[in-house]
This record gives C-alpha cells, sequence and structure tokens, in this order.
C-alpha cells in the first residue's frame, strides 16, 4: 500500500453502505487532476464515524482532499483504452467548508501574518 493525499471534485454523491456484519462504511469517486492536466478516478472508501460524515455533507462537485492508503489499477474504457486509476482507503477528509468553519472557530482569518 501507499500512503497518499488525493486533492479534487467529487464525481456524484457519496453513499452510505453496510456490510454483512452491519457495520456502516461509506463510498464514492473523487475526480483528480496531475501536474499535466490528466484526470484520474480516484474510488474511495471510508470506515472511519467522522469521516463518513464529513464525506456524506458534501455534494456533487464539491472540492475535497483525501489521506489514506492507495492502490494502483488500471481499466479499460469502451474504445480499449487502458486508464490508470486508484482506489483508496480513506482516513482524513478535509473540504473548503471545514476550514472555513475551524478558522471562525478560532478566530482566524486565513490572512497572511504582518
Amino acid at each position: 500500500m501507499i500512503d497518499g493525499l488525493i486533492a479534487g471534485r467529487l464525481m456524484g454523491d457519496a453513499s452510505r453502505r453496510v456490510d454483512k456484519m452491519g457495520r456502516a462504511y461509506v463510498v464514492a469517486r473523487v475526480l483528480a487532476r496531475n501536474k499535466a492536466d490528466e484526470e484520474h478516478i480516484v474510488n474511495v472508501i471510508i470506515f472511519d464515524d467522522a469521516a463518513c460524515a464529513a464525506l456524506l455533507a458534501l455534494a456533487d462537485g464539491d472540492a475535497i482532499a483525501l489521506s489514506g492508503s492507495l492502490t494502483p489499477k488500471v481499466w479499460t474504457d469502451k474504445q480499449g483504452n487502458h486508464r490508470p486509476s486508484l482506489d483508496m482507503i480513506a482516513v482524513h477528509v478535509l473540504s473548503a467548508y471545514q476550514v472555513s468553519h475551524k478558522q471562525a472557530a478560532t478566530g482566524a482569518s486565513g490572512a497572511e501574518p504582518a
């Protein structure tokens, strides 16, 4: 496994699911771009309750950053082209909503110190 940090936009809404043992988890897809502006799909699964709640609060197209374990994969599209993708077991979720909430709680304005 590779530890990684992914930033991108949520593709569709995240969905809560329940496994055979009755434990809830959340799955989502994130569209991330690399330095060459190529798009990569990241399939995300989250088991942590706080991270699940943070992801479920977001909607399609919202900016998001995730950290966790990455597994690289390759898939073939309908035209037969091989495309890279990543599977991530995320442990932390960060969105612009959380950043502004934390800044408001601490009284920080986000401005550079003088």
